[in-house]
């Protein structure tokens, strides 16, 4: 009699993205990851919105509606941040290099990754419009424009999750990460029309400030939110998005499958 022979099913690339963004996911929860994704927000509103919403209010402007689309890319830019994080500490750990010596396909580990950015970078920019609720934002410019601006944030979000994972996996470092996003983000923030108008600024500066992208995307928001958005706005923000995108995503493919 012929004995049957059992093989163990070969795990296929899907099976593996779903593992690995399992484990992502719960180390986010378990660590509290996901509970900071919330709670960022409501700081960064607190923090910007009642020191300098009567200061606005005398120049007759809604600080409410002003402010909205800052705090949302910021909270995109705190999502980068730990996504580098985690993508530096995969490596410190080691299990970057045991993936890279197991039959794992290459792009799933950085797959994966996305995917837990993707959903903290929802979860941060859900709340954060909920909070924004609370100080008297509204979507003046209906159900799609609304639609818009949510995507539009997540795809600022996905480029910079895709720079952060980028630059965790070449430091390893979780705290020099860290340090290097954290510097660039207080100052293209700052140095943007997104806490306040460009008058609010010297005139030497203006151009830079004008033009950057953080007053680029703030500026195609704010539209999306209030009046509806137009050509004039969308594409220079967009095309800052996706160059980014088409900039960052070649170089976080190479870091995260870079033999070290």
């Amino acid at each position: 009699m012929r004995r049957a022979s059992h093989r163990a099913p070969e795990p296929t690339a899907f099976k593996q993205w779903a593992s690995l963004s399992g484990r992502s996911l719960g180390s986010m929860a378990r660590s509290g990851g996901l509970v900071v994704a919330i709670i960022a927000p409501a700081v960064y509103t607190v923090g910007f919105y009642l020191p300098l919403r009567l200061v606005m209010q005398f120049q007759g402007l809604n600080y409410a509606q002003f402010l909205m689309p800052i705090i949302c890319l910021q909270a995109m830019a705190f999502t980068a941040i730990s996504a580098a994080q985690r993508a530096a500490i995969e490596g410190q750990s080691g299990m970057t290099t045991r993936l890279q010596t197991m039959p794992v396909t290459p792009w799933v580990p950085l797959l994966s990754r996305a995917t837990a950015n993707l959903v903290h970078a929802s979860l941060s920019l859900a709340a954060a419009l909920v909070y924004g609720s609370l100080i008297g934002f509204r979507f003046q410019a209906g159900f799609d424009d609304a639609a818009i601006f949510v995507l539009f944030a997540l795809l600022v979000g996905a480029a910079l999750t895709t720079g952060g994972d980028a630059i965790g996996s070449l430091s390893r470092s979780p705290e020099a990460t860290s340090q290097a996003l954290t510097l660039p983000q207080l100052i293209l923030g700052m140095l943007s029309s997104g806490f306040v108008p460009e008058t609010g600024f010297p005139e030497w500066i203006r151009p830079f400030v004008r033009n950057q992208p953080i007053s680029l995307f703030s500026k195609a928001m704010r539209d999306m939110a209030d009046g509806g958005v137009n050509a004039t706005s969308l594409w220079p923000a967009i095309a800052w998005a996706v160059g980014l995108i088409v900039v960052l995503v070649p170089l976080a493919v190479w870091a995260s499958t870079r033999r070290a």
